[in-house]
C-alpha cells in the first residue's frame, strides 16, 4: 500500500473515532439530563456562560456574584444563560451556612444555574442536604465545564 493510501486510511480511522466519541459523549449527556442533573442542556439564550469557582474565598464568590449581575444587566437576563459550576474547595460556596448563601439564592431567583461536583462531595463527604436548595450536581465538575464549551459555552475563571 502507497504513502498517500495509508494516510487516507488513517484519516477515515481517525474520522470514525471522532464522530463515535461525539455519539458518546451526546448519549452520556441524554442520560444525565434524564437522571435530573445539568449535563449542559443548550438554553435558547443567545449568549451562554460557565463560571468555574474551585476556590473557598467569600470575598471571591461576592465577586463573581456582583459580575453575574453585570453581566445579566448588560445583556439582559433573557439573553443571558449563567452556570456557575463549583468543583473542590469552591464547593463552600454552596453550602447552607456560606457566607455567600444569600448572594447565591438572590443568583438563582434571578435564572443563574448553580452546578456542585458530585466527586468533590463524595471526596469530602458532603451530602446534598448540606448544599443550598436548587443547584444542581455533575458528577464532575471539570467534565461539565468541558461538556458546556464543546457546547459553545463562553468559559470564565475569575
Amino acid at each position: 500500500m502507497n504513502r498517500l493510501a495509508r494516510l487516507a486510511l488513517r484519516y477515515a480511522a481517525t474520522a470514525a473515532l471522532a464522530t463515535t466519541m461525539l455519539t458518546a459523549s451526546l448519549a452520556v449527556s441524554s442520560a444525565n439530563a434524564a437522571d435530573g442533573k445539568p449535563a449542559g442542556a443548550v438554553p435558547t439564550a443567545a449568549t451562554r456562560i460557565v463560571v468555574q469557582v474551585n476556590e473557598n474565598d467569600a470575598k471571591k464568590w461576592n465577586g463573581i456574584l456582583a459580575n453575574i449581575h453585570n453581566i445579566q444587566d448588560e445583556l439582559g437576563k433573557g439573553k443571558v444563560a449563567l452556570a456557575v459550576v463549583a468543583i473542590g474547595p469552591g464547593l463552600d460556596m454552596l453550602m447552607a451556612d456560606s457566607l455567600a448563601a444569600n448572594g447565591v439564592q438572590d443568583a438563582l431567583a434571578e435564572g443563574v444555574e448553580f452546578v456542585a461536583c458530585e466527586n468533590t462531595m463524595k471526596a469530602r463527604n458532603v451530602k446534598k442536604d448540606d448544599l443550598l436548595e436548587g443547584i444542581g450536581y455533575a458528577r464532575a465538575g471539570y467534565v461539565e465545564i468541558v461538556r458546556r464549551q464543546q457546547q459553545g459555552w463562553s468559559y470564565l475563571r475569575p
